[in-house]
């Protein structure tokens, strides 16, 4: 591949402004598709198969429905109540405005009209009923009830919304992502002592993530895709996108600084470096892939998305870094330096800080490895009371509509007023007597802990399905309401044989727990699978048994910490002013998936980008210790500098409002600080000085039947060194 990947690019640093010009061409042209498409996400999060599903698509089956409805939530002023004939004509009046300007609109119904005015009479809901579903309601119409409510709250009276509708859309492309992209530039910036070589990496990277973010928005109108699908796909695709032509910029100027032409450094750096981003690269996409593991659709699309935004990375990594290179190589080589920049960062002539660390590490290798594996462990252990679940509006900021009409309507109604479950009963031929059955079934159901409430069953069209809405006493992230659920599943066994009615438990509680459960169950084996693949990877990459071991039980110890670390935030409440979480809450139930298939890849990107200098030295040398401080001197200024990018990426997705990008923000960003920084660039290093030449050490038998990869290309670097030593002694003839 290295040879290939050499040619290539030979090839585009001689075509540059076709292969730079073609590049922008087709991206110009995907926007385009895009924007006459437009973009159709879906909100589905379920999983077919399950009972909760199953039972939904029966309910849906007996009682069609393509309505959908928004909650108009009240909080009176003080000592003032809904039920007032002032509050209540601004209420209602306000209410046949808002459906009189939208045809959508079925039905308006105000608080008294329905009755559901909680005990002091201060907060009520009223409901808009559109006759389309949720994700068809128009932002005309959202616009209608947002412009007029404010007439009710000129009245002193508090509305909120909520319901089937979102009026707090998932931003992507906010401030907080764009300060990630500076910090970024800065520290690229640093790293080349060039402004234009730091903007480099930057807008290749955008041209790549572009490429696939409006693709996914095309593959929206024909596969069922998520917002959140976008949003990791984003996070991840700039994040790579910069590292990538970052490791390949790298190399190019190590070229250059030792006389190569810049055709040939452009070809020597996608060779090599190129090798190593492909490699890194398809790593990260097989992780990605690895989601559909789980066999949950939005999951698997989720993969796919984001496994999409990473190939255009590699792509563009490959063939256009090298076409830019071509281009511009003379004024971003290692000559070419900002003389302001030199002067802020004052770097040392005679070691590196990545030099002083190698020798730090060096000297004591037992304080470092035992110091980093103790960290990391203690910050594991809050993993082991690890709770997911699905966000609902109780996660989200205070200053969005959705989460201050959840505190209302907790506030009046308590937690369980929201996290209501469904129980579909279904009769069959050898059901007597249905009413005096589901007479038994209800009061058995009462019996149960943590109910608060038991609706009558009511009957269906046919007469052979009953709904029975089941009220908790606890929110629907709340465990107990999670063992209520398993309570009633149990209790349905029972009953069924008693009773002849088939219990099925659904609703978008239990449709969430149901999901929960699910991740849970297959995180185990897709760690496994992704660990195992690690290895195996690993050991043909490095042709050793002890460095792919200690990479695998680093990367353990690095997903431990972070999903630890998680937990003791997001979920126990500790520093959550801090870093901005609105509330302590379960840990997103695809969170621990997704960081697992991320973290992995990007691991193995630090892993080979550091270890496979250490490899080429040693093969050369033989000397371990030289080979580990080698390593660290020539590529841990790059790892770090990569490390930093990806944390100020993350941090910037970090910052944004929604629960679902902060959560996976944060979790990715002390992923990258814990697996780069304390695994990869010290207990690596500590690891390998201890273990000395075992760390290479490959019985002869399995070297025999392993192919060599060569991602360092050392097959055709032997090549041109050999051409270049004849041109060079020709030349001094």
């Amino acid at each position: 591949m290295a040879k290939y990947l050499y040619k290539l690019g030979k090839l585009a640093a001689n075509n540059s402004k076709k292969i730079i010009g073609g590049s922008i061409l087709i991206l110009l042209v995907v926007a385009i598709i895009a924007m006459n498409l437009g973009s159709n996400f879906s909100e589905d999060m379920s999983i077919p198969g399950s009972e909760s599903e199953k039972a939904l698509h029966l309910i849906k089956k007996e009682f069609p429905s393509n309505t959908s409805q928004v909650q108009l939530v009240f909080n009176a002023p003080e000592n003032k109540t809904l039920d007032s004939e002032e509050i209540n004509n601004v209420i209602t009046d306000t209410l046949k405005v808002i459906k009189e300007k939208d045809s959508y609109i079925v039905s308006v119904a105000s608080p008294l009209e329905l009755g559901n005015i909680n005990k002091d009479k201060n907060i009520g809901y009223a409901i808009v009923t559109y006759n389309v579903a949720a994700d068809k309601v128009s932002e005309r119409s959202k616009k209608n009830i947002i412009e007029n409510i404010e007439n009710i709250r000129d009245a002193g009276i508090q509305t909120e919304l909520s319901g089937d509708v979102s009026f707090s859309e998932m931003e992507i492309g906010g401030i907080t992502e764009v300060i990630g992209v500076i910090v970024a530039f800065v520290i690229l910036a640093i790293t080349f002592i060039s402004l234009l070589a730091a903007g480099l990496p930057i807008i290749t990277a955008v041209i790549g993530l572009a490429t696939g973010i409006f693709l996914i928005m095309i593959g929206t109108n024909y596969l069922d895709i998520t917002s959140v699908s976008i949003t990791l796909a984003a996070m991840l695709g700039l994040a790579v996108g910069i590292d990538y032509a970052l490791f390949i910029m790298t190399r190019f100027r190590q070229q250059r600084k030792e006389g190569y032409s810049v055709q040939e450094s452009v070809a020597i750096a996608n060779g090599t470096a190129g090798s190593a981003v492909v490699f890194a690269g398809i790593t990260v996409i097989i992780a990605l892939l690895g989601l559909s593991v789980a066999k949950i659709p939005f999951l698997t699309m989720m993969g796919l998305s984001a496994a999409l935004c990473v190939l255009f990375a590699i792509f563009i990594a490959i063939i256009v870094v090298p076409a830019f290179l071509g281009l511009l190589g003379h004024k971003v080589g290692p000559d070419r330096k900002n003389s302001f920049l030199s002067k802020i960062i004052k770097r040392g002539k005679k070691q590196t800080t990545s030099d002083r660390w190698g020798n730090f590490v060096a000297k004591r290798p037992w304080e470092v490895a035992i110091i980093g594996i103790t960290l990391l462990s203690i910050i594991a252990i809050p993993i082991s009371h690890m709770e997911l679940a699905l966000p609902d509006n109780g996660s989200k900021s205070e200053e969005t509509t959705e989460r201050r009409a959840y505190d209302l309507l907790t506030k009046a109604y308590g937690p369980g007023h929201l996290s209501t479950l469904i129980v579909a009963a279904k009769t069959s031929s050898e059901t007597t007597n249905p009413q005096v059955a589901l007479s038994d079934i209800i009061e058995e159901l009462s019996g149960l802990s943590n109910v608060k409430n038991v609706s009558p069953a009511i009957p269906g069209p046919s007469g052979e399905l009953y709904l029975i809405s089941i009220t908790p006493d606890t929110g629907a992230a709340d465990s107990e309401t999670k063992d209520l659920v398993n309570d009633i599943r149990e209790k349905a066994k029972t009953l069924e044989k008693s009773n002849h009615i088939k219990l099925m438990v659904t609703g978008t509680t239990a449709v969430n727990i149901d999901i929960s459960q699910k991740l849970s169950d297959a995180l185990p084996i897709f760690a496994l699978l992704i660990i195992g693949f690690s290895f195996i990877l690993l050991v043909l990459v490095f042709r050793s048994i002890l460095v792919p071991l200690k990479a695998v039980l680093g990367f353990v110890l690095s997903l431990g910490a972070t999903l630890g670390f998680t937990v003791f935030v997001i979920q126990d409440g500790n520093l959550i002013d801090l870093f901005g979480f609105p509330i302590a809450y379960p840990i997103l139930s695809f969170l621990p998936v997704i960081v697992i298939g991320i973290l992995f890849g990007l691991a193995m990107d630090y892993e080979v980008f550091l270890v496979s200098r250490m490899r080429e030295v040693f093969t050369h040398t033989g000397d371990a210790r030289k080979a580990v401080l080698a390593g660290m001197k020539d590529s841990g200024g790059v790892v770090t500098a990569a490390g930093l990018i990806m944390i100020s990426v993350f941090t910037g997705f970090m910052l944004a409002p929604d629960p679902i990008i902060k959560a996976m923000g944060f979790s990715l960003t002390f992923g990258v600080i814990f697996d780069a920084f304390v695994v990869r660039m010290a207990i690596v290093p500590a690891i390998m000085i201890l273990m000395g030449k075992a760390s290479w050490y490959l019985p002869k038998w399995l070297d025999k039947l392993l192919p060599n990869l060569d991602i360092e290309g050392e097959s055709f670097m032997k090549e041109i060194e050999r051409k270049r030593r004849k041109t060079l002694s020709s030349n001094n003839a």
